[in-house]
């Protein structure tokens, strides 16, 4: 699913990934761990199409994304992967179900198609009664729980996870981690997690640990 070869970026001076090679097999979780200025962040987000590495090559479900520039990089980006970070990113103008629907209708789904799939997503996320409410009127947990159904709504590939349980308490964030395992088993979605949380990186089938720019 992912194949990432000879990954470097540096910032001025700074080498934040040295030459990564990573291979993820599709349905796979992997988790990424390390301390803070190791590099998981700017890995994460070259992996996922946010940043661009200064060389290597990176493939996403059979395409050279490595390649690919402006609306085509965008399109892709859209269709093949989802996004849930540490902070939501709720739109707070919105409800629950708007921000659901956000990607479907950008990516050019009718308002209809978008409407039924975010209904059918909050439902399995158990947060139908909290569809029509804005993020300021939701808890901690359920704000996060409505961004995995963002992140879920063009059926990705790939998910990538930026500390997504961060600013959880405890159990918010144990439902959290167990639904990223039941919505693999559903949907046989890729999972790529950078977590500080011990539970969350034992719980993927790999745990890959960052350090100085380099993986082990």
């Amino acid at each position: 699913m992912i194949s990432a070869i000879g990954i470097r970026k540096s910032y001025g001076t700074l080498n934040v990934v040295r030459g990564i090679d990573l291979q993820i097999t599709e349905g796979e979780v992997v988790s990424i761990v390390g301390a803070s200025g190791a590099g998981k962040s700017s890995l994460l987000h070259i992996l996922g199409t946010l940043d661009s590495a200064d060389a290597g090559s990176l493939m996403i479900d059979g395409v050279e994304v490595s390649k690919l520039k402006g609306s085509a990089l965008a399109k892709f980006r859209n269709e093949r992967i989802g996004f849930v970070f540490q902070s939501h990113h709720l739109l707070p103008e919105f409800t629950a179900h708007e921000n659901v629907m956000m990607p479907a209708l950008i990516g050019g789904n009718s308002k209809v198609t978008s409407a039924r799939k975010a209904d059918e997503l909050l439902a399995l996320l158990g947060l139908t009664d909290r569809s029509h409410h804005r993020p300021s009127e939701l808890s901690g947990g359920e704000q996060q729980r409505v961004a995995v159904a963002r992140a879920l709504i063009n059926e990705p590939a790939v998910i990538f996870a930026d500390e997504p349980s961060g600013n959880l308490d405890s159990s918010s964030a144990r439902m959290l981690h167990e639904l990223f395992f039941d919505i693999r088993k559903q949907k046989g979605i890729t999972f790529v997690i950078v977590t500080h949380n011990d539970e969350l990186a034992a719980m993927a089938d790999r745990k890959l640990v960052m350090s100085d720019g380099t993986l082990h």
